[in-house]
């Protein structure tokens, strides 16, 4: 049974179908495996046994009856701590949010719930959401799948790290500047970054509304598909016949190769190699409305941020880690009417960059320019913080000014992801496309 944990979610949800995987008893599997792990404090913020077991006997219940809801009704995942769960504490990995317990779940979890998928329990994340590292010394800091001594990635650490380390099936995450992807690619995982607007944000604790978006963190480009259509009660994309061959990619240069340090350069090198040897057409592209957006994040996402949580914050800021309180004061220094024109901006690169991108299946670059940073000298070099904080960010950033859905790659180098960017509300044909592309840098 042990193997289960290594499985994706749609593998575990043919079991299930099939007869030879029993929901209970995969639950309960699941949850033993947490309760041994070494990093299990690290990864769950709250373990939710009970809710967990009763709806594996529900779904073990419908499996006999051939009354299934979904593919992966029966199958246990993880839920980043910000998503609101009925009598159980959703703290968003901040000490000014201790003890809240929202009384009713988030529409995306009463989705998932009512496609039988089970929920094991909360995971720890970035304070707040407002960091890429996914550093936290206020609550706990998930270490890395591929080097224990360094971070996971944020903000959706302990949802990356709790399917990396086989203790759940998939997690649930968000991302607002990178937050699904980065972590994912850190962890040699699938992220895919939604659309903003595409999935309900009710019920979810916001960082930057304008940007947060819903998605998952799982095994493989299948599972990715599948928790979309069940997050949002609708219907997968259908991954038959996908291939590489034929496909448009253009490899952005402006904003995101400069920065790249050489490790994750020559991974995402090498799996374009890869892409264009299964026969796709490859076209490096300048866009100089990137680098224009990108000199507008500061005021972009400082501003709502800390517009959104001024008084929660200057209520109590002592009980903030220091970096992500400064992070969040930025954003007071700006004037609304700058606010306001910032956005203007953004709108009109937008545009160009649809019309530059519009005959391409996709836009890829390197989905970190970093590796995994070291916890201890994080917490003890304020300027290598910021600077890597700032830097992990970085290539992601760019999907969430630009409104794209996003899907990264591992790239089979630990910790080096490659990333397909999407045009808007585009998720279902940019999943074909990075399935086609997973089969070509998982061929051996």
């Amino acid at each position: 049974m042990q193997d289960w944990l290594g499985q994706s979610a749609a593998e575990l949800g043919r079991g299930i179908a099939d007869g030879s995987i029993d929901p209970v008893a995969l639950t309960q599997t699941y949850l033993d495996a947490i309760d041994a792990h070494p990093f299990r404090d690290r990864i769950y913020a709250r373990v939710t046994a009970d809710r967990a077991l009763a709806e594996a006997e529900a779904a073990a219940a419908r499996a006999k009856s051939g009354a299934r809801l979904s593919p992966l009704d029966g199958v246990p995942i993880s839920w980043k701590d910000l998503f609101d769960t009925a009598g159980v504490a959703t703290e968003a990995g901040s000490a000014l949010l201790k003890d809240r317990v929202p009384d009713r779940d988030a529409p995306v979890l009463l989705n998932a719930t009512a496609n039988g998928l089970v929920c094991l329990g909360k995971t720890h994340m970035s304070e707040l959401a407002f960091s890429g590292l996914g550093l936290n010394p206020v609550t706990a800091t998930p270490p890395c799948v591929n080097d224990h001594d360094a971070v996971s990635g944020g903000s959706s650490s302990g949802a990356a790290t709790s399917v990396a380390f086989g203790l759940a099936a998939c997690g649930i995450g968000s991302d607002t500047g990178g937050s699904v992807r980065i972590p994912s690619a850190w962890n040699d995982l699938v992220g895919l970054k939604t659309t903003s607007g595409r999935i309900s944000l009710r019920g979810v604790v916001p960082l930057c509304e304008k940007f947060d978006t819903v998605g998952p963190l799982c095994r493989t480009v299948e599972d990715a598909a599948l928790m979309l259509a069940l997050l949002e009660g609708g219907k997968p994309a259908d991954l038959r016949g996908v291939e590489v061959k034929g496909k448009r990619f253009a490899v952005l240069q402006t904003a995101v190769m400069e920065p790249c340090r050489k490790e994750p350069l020559q991974a995402f090198d090498d799996a374009v190699a890869k892409l264009a040897e299964a026969g796709a057409e490859i076209t490096r592209i300048d866009a100089p409305e990137v680098a224009q957006a990108m000199d507008l994040a500061g005021i972009l996402f400082t501003t709502e941020a800390y517009g959104t949580w001024r008084e929660v914050i200057e209520a109590n800021p002592d009980l903030m880690f220091d970096r992500i309180l400064d992070r969040f004061r930025s954003g007071a220094h700006h004037l609304g009417a700058d606010y306001v024109a910032a956005w203007q901006e953004l709108e009109g690169y937008r545009n160009r960059w649809y019309a530059r991108v519009a005959g391409y299946d996709a836009v890829l670059c390197p989905a970190a320019p970093n590796l995994p940073p070291q916890h201890d000298r994080l917490m003890s070099d304020s300027d290598y913080y910021v600077t890597e904080n700032l830097l992990t960010l970085n290539n992601t950033r760019v999907g969430n000014l630009m409104g794209n859905c996003g899907v990264t790659l591992p790239t089979g180098v630990p910790s080096c992801g490659i990333l397909f960017n999407g045009l808007p509300f585009q998720e279902e044909r940019l999943l074909r496309i990075a399935a086609a592309a997973e089969s070509v840098l998982t061929a051996t």
